[in-house]
């Protein structure tokens, strides 16, 4: 029987801390007795504590009572973390988890927490895609993954936002029993078992309150809607009504990526959703999603995946049936 503890705190995400508790929970009925999951709740202030859609959640022991006697320890998210102050009670706990604890991490921006402990220094880590800037600029030691589901660094799990929660715990259901156990929790849950952490998260290229007229608006719209044809910095300079040097730089200012790295990414994910969501060829979503061969299109997956494209559809492609 392994001990998960997920830790809570006010103005947490209640979804991040129900989700994994119910995969871990669910397990439990796939595998034998005394094999699966002991679910425990850590609170940081008196009982009970307010989640931040107004949903009161008591939990089993507070910080000062809690121990790090577990299997597995998740800090859960919540969207004001990464404006907070440290907590150091939080942060010397959190690092007597990782001192002792096999497995460790954390969910959406619970990933803040881990590094005000120190956690994510030298580490590779993910939070949800538009906190990921924000945490790489307070934690410039920690090595974020921009655009994954979950990553693993040894006994470190972090993972994307709020339903991700729920593909890290079914990986790690995956290491404890085999997925096909996580795979019947999934189909339990009406989930899907396919978002290894190596899949996307979504277009994480433009910020949801961008004003609609600002440059990387104009040129977002423009680059979706035109995918198939060439996208030179020249040309996208055109469409901004700027010189090129001059929208290169502002460009790189306000999205902090070159305009050629935003086209490919664009590129890349547009392909990725193809290669989920459809049966197209790949010679067809190559052409579509302007790499112009499938020959240059499984070049840039070697690059930035290690697969192919056809290995990546193999891998995380949705069932049409």
């Amino acid at each position: 029987m392994k001990t998960v503890a997920l830790l809570i705190f006010p103005g947490v995400q209640s979804l991040d801390v129900s989700g994994p508790m119910d995969v871990f929970a669910e397990a439990n009925d796939y595998v034998g007795e005394g094999e699966g999951y002991r679910l425990l709740t850590v609170g940081t202030q008196p009982s009970p504590v307010r989640a931040s859609n107004g949903q009161q959640l008591g939990f089993d022991f507070s910080l000062d009572q809690a121990g790090s006697d577990y299997d597995i320890v998740l800090v859960a998210g919540g969207p004001q973390l990464a404006q907070e102050e440290e907590n150091p009670a939080l942060s010397a706990w959190l690092r007597q988890v990782a001192s002792s604890v096999p497995r460790y991490g954390s969910i959406c921006t619970g990933a803040f927490l881990l590094g005000r402990a120190g956690l994510l220094d030298g580490k590779r880590a993910t939070t949800h895609w538009s906190d990921a800037g924000r945490l790489g600029q307070q934690f410039p030691l920690a090595q974020v993954e921009h655009d994954r589901i979950h990553v693993r660094d040894g006994g470190l799990v972090t993972s994307a936002g709020v339903t991700a929660g729920i593909d890290l715990a079914l990986a790690l259901v995956a290491e404890d029993h085999g997925p096909s156990v996580a795979l019947s929790v999934a189909k339990r849950l009406l989930v899907l078992a396919q978002r290894q952490g190596g899949q996307s998260q979504f277009s994480p290229y433009l910020d949801a309150q961008a004003r609609p007229d600002a440059l990387a608006a104009v040129i977002q719209r423009h680059v979706m809607e035109h995918l198939a044809e060439p996208l030179s910095v020249e040309r996208l300079a055109d469409i901004a009504g700027m010189s090129a040097r001059n929208f290169a730089r502002l460009f790189v200012k306000e999205m902090q990526i070159t305009p050629a790295e935003f086209v490919l990414r664009a590129r890349i994910d547009a392909a990725r959703n193809l290669l989920e969501g459809s049966e197209l060829p790949l010679k067809t979503i190559a052409y579509r999603c302007g790499f112009g061969s499938a020959a240059r299109m499984r070049l840039v997956f070697a690059q930035r995946f290690g697969v192919t494209p056809y290995q990546y559809r193999d891998s995380f492609k949705v069932s049409l049936a």
